[in-house]
């Protein structure tokens, strides 16, 4: 499973500007403001050796009453489980009362903890750090979150003692006899229901109530010879609807699911149609890099246009998901489940497909011929050759001229020919862009004299 580090401190010291350029994104609200985090954003860690999940917190002051205080619980909650604690600290205000108090509670509840002094840019790290050894929690380190200065060095601390572990994890989750099938959703859409079906079994607890799954259970089961492992996750829901302690942790749990899974199924209720939380949820999927199958649910029942308008709004709402294959379904009835592990294997294979060399460089050139990359400052850009970087998802490397200035809309004619011509259905593709010479050039394989008579109609396009 993946480590899950939490960052906890005073209101405004930086936790939410911290977890932000640890996740390499804006999911966090930031602004000058004390208390803006009312509820815990979870993301996955971008910065450092190894993945991992952050936990942003509400701040913590002491004293706390009414709504605020069970915000404090839920941060105590969320030091017992994780497995390691950021304390941040305000470099220029200096040590408080309410640092000291966050620091009590760090010795009391989180398994282990680091210091870090943010704010600190522009000052001596030695100096802007003295006052904060009173605290007890070890050596600060003085960083700044919004310029990143120090930042990587302190992941790189916090995350040694499990680089080791996710070695030996991705090599387990690669293990090709049980392929890891995590199923997502919403509460009470279904994912229960589903995974007894799939089984033959009521191996899972199934009840008329949203939550019923706490937490990530693993379901072994073979089908044709073949053999898997289902992990029906607790539903992730929208944060503000998310009251009971318990149930913030079960979304670890699902996230945790997602990362050790070779293909994800993510469930949708036909009847909600398409919510802001499966569009989010979908999105964290697929930013993951993870081999897809989109399954609605609960289609029986529906009339036509209503059936119409749940694609017409899959079809709106996630445009990113257009490598996923869609299969609606009735769990609870047994429609159409049948061609769910098919759906799943197909996923599987093309996500850790083998792209030789010689066949992307040649779909590479029928795909400048069939439409030409767009000039930029009065110059071509060309593209000379590709190979593959990465499975899992497929990841193709494309060297030539220009390179960086590929338009968004020619990277995604290039994924879309290359996931036609090497059939990857079910999973995304990532593109690599590369300036430099071909290391290839001389040992390209002969080619038929169909292939040199493309190669001779790319050439002369390239040097228009």
């Amino acid at each position: 499973m993946l480590p899950v580090i939490a960052l906890i401190g005073r209101p405004n010291v930086g936790k939410s500007t911290l977890f932000n350029r640890l996740t390499r994104s804006r999911d966090a609200l930031v602004a000058d403001l004390p208390g803006l985090t009312r509820d815990r954003q979870y993301g996955f860690g971008r910065l450092g050796p190894v993945p991992y999940i952050v936990v942003d917190t509400c701040g913590v002051e002491g004293g706390e009453t009414g709504i605020s205080e069970l915000m404090v619980e839920q941060t105590l909650r969320a030091l017992s489980e994780a497995d390691a604690a950021i304390v941040l600290v305000d470099g220029r205000a200096g040590r408080t009362a309410a640092d000291e108090h966050v620091a009590e509670l760090v010795r009391q509840h989180a398994k282990k903890s680091w210091l870090a002094v943010n704010k600190s840019e522009g000052l001596d790290p030695a100096v802007a750090a003295t006052e904060f050894h009173r605290l007890g929690l070890g050596d600060p380190v003085a960083i700044s979150a919004a310029h990143g200065d120090r930042v990587a060095a302190l992941m790189d601390e916090v995350l040694a003692p499990y680089v080791d572990f996710a070695v030996a994890s991705d090599e387990v989750s690669t293990d090709p006899e049980a392929l890891h099938i995590a199923v997502i959703g919403r509460p009470n859409v279904g994912k229960s229901t589903l995974i007894n079906r799939l089984v033959g079994e009521e191996r899972l607890l199934v009840f008329d109530e949203a939550g019923t799954t706490r937490d990530s259970i693993r379901v072994p089961f073979e089908r044709d010879g073949k053999s898997y492992v289902l992990i029906d996750t607790a539903g992730v829901r929208r944060k503000s609807r998310v009251h009971e302690a318990v149930e913030k942790f079960s979304i670890i749990k699902a996230l945790q699911a997602i990362e050790s899974a070779g293909v994800v199924i993510a469930v949708l209720d036909a009847r909600d149609g398409v919510t802001e939380q499966d569009v989010s949820l979908m999105g964290l999927v697929a930013e993951r890099g993870k081999a897809l199958v989109v399954v609605v649910n609960k289609w029986d029942g529906l009339t036509v246009a209503q059936r119409r308008e749940v694609r017409d709004a899959l079809d709106r709402r996630l445009p990113f998901l257009e490598f996923a294959k869609r299969i609606t379904i009735s769990a609870l009835h047994g429609t159409a489940v049948g061609d769910l592990l098919p759906a799943v294997d197909n996923a599987y294979r093309a996500a850790t497909r083998d792209l030789p060399t010689g066949d992307l460089t040649r779909e590479l050139e029928n795909a400048v011929i069939a439409h030409t990359p767009p000039l930029v400052r009065g110059r071509r850009i060309r593209l000379r050759y590709a190979h593959q970087g990465g499975r899992n998802p497929p990841v193709i490397v494309i060297h030539g001229n220009q390179t960086e200035r590929v338009p968004d809309a020619y990277r995604r004619y290039l994924i879309n020919w290359f996931r036609k011509a090497f059939r990857l259905k079910g999973t995304p593709v990532r593109l690599v862009f590369k300036t430099g010479e071909n290391p290839y050039k001389g040992r390209r394989n002969k080619l038929t004299p169909r292939q040199e008579h493309k190669r001779a109609r790319l050439m002369k396009h390239t040097r228009r």
